[in-house]
């Protein structure tokens, strides 16, 4: 029986967290997470970068000259402090609230990944809910390929190499690393879709008998995923890439729409696709 170091890590999405008709934050979902959130749970963000820009228009009025790297950085830099303070808002005050900012080195390092899990472990102990985003303000996507590429040559290159290029491979490392009961990926969109134009092929379930079966399907079930919920974004085949080592840790992963409780996402009375062995 597979041991579990954490009960939950979730991972919510950008797109997920503002409302796009009015270019403005979504404090209902903000206000649904913090009701829920708790220790034993780590919650892995993004929205640092989308918030961070629209925060920018409504105190100048318009965007910077160019969206190229150098936009995101700032973008980042300005939304994490608001996507924090927003957490911090609607988290039951009785439980301390933790930023973890990562980069892609910190998992590809014994240490560094150690030194992680005891902070996340810590963080249970100590009735803190940990928040972790990647750290976009100082990585500079120039460099990491860099480093990624001299770690490869270092490794060979069949070596298991984290990129952390968003943060759903962010979740399912972190899912990993904590082998978590529950990895919860809560996106925009109800799951995963056989044709992901319409919305009735939802795949409520892939499973097998053994891992092996499992991933079996889910490698099939890439085949039928294209397309992303915005530009730089990975979309559905992506999630099972990044979902199938937490599935070897005998971790059970649920996609689901962000409007719903995290309760009943994880408890099925809502729609949803959940990963595992059956």
């Amino acid at each position: 029986m597979a041991v579990f170091d954490c009960e939950l890590v979730g991972k919510i999405g950008s797109m997920a967290l503002i409302r796009r008709e009015d270019q403005d934050i979504d404090y209902n979902i903000f206000s649904r997470l913090g009701a829920e959130l708790k220790p034993g749970m780590i919650w892995v963000s993004s929205g640092a970068t989308e918030i961070g820009r629209l925060d920018y228009y409504k105190r100048n009025g318009v965007m910077l000259p160019s969206e190229d790297a150098f936009a995101k950085t700032d973008y980042a830099a300005q939304g994490q402090a608001i996507l924090m303070e927003t957490y911090r808002r609607f988290i039951s005050p009785q439980y301390s609230v933790r930023q973890v900012l990562v980069e892609h080195q910190h998992f590809n390092d014994a240490s560094k990944r150690a030194h992680i899990k005891q902070l996340l472990l810590r963080a249970q102990a100590q009735n803190a809910i940990p928040i972790i985003n990647y750290n976009d303000a100082v990585s500079d996507d120039e460099n990491r390929h860099m480093e990624l590429m001299q770690m490869r040559w270092q490794r060979g290159e069949e070596a298991h190499i984290v990129e952390c290029i968003d943060n759903d491979e962010t979740a399912s490392v972190v899912a990993s690393l904590m082998k978590s009961r529950i990895l919860l990926i809560m996106t925009s969109v109800d799951g995963i879709y056989e044709d992901p134009t319409d919305p009735t092929t939802l795949v409520e379930e892939i499973s097998g008998k053994n891992l092996d079966e499992v991933l079996l399907n889910v490698r099939q079930m890439q085949k039928h995923c294209v397309g992303a919920s915005r530009p730089g974004a990975n979309g559905a085949k992506a999630k099972l890439e990044f979902l199938q080592e937490p599935l070897a840790n005998g971790t059970t992963v649920i996609i689901g729409h962000a409007r719903h409780h995290i309760r009943d996402l994880v408890e099925g009375y809502v729609k949803r696709t959940i990963i595992g062995v059956r």
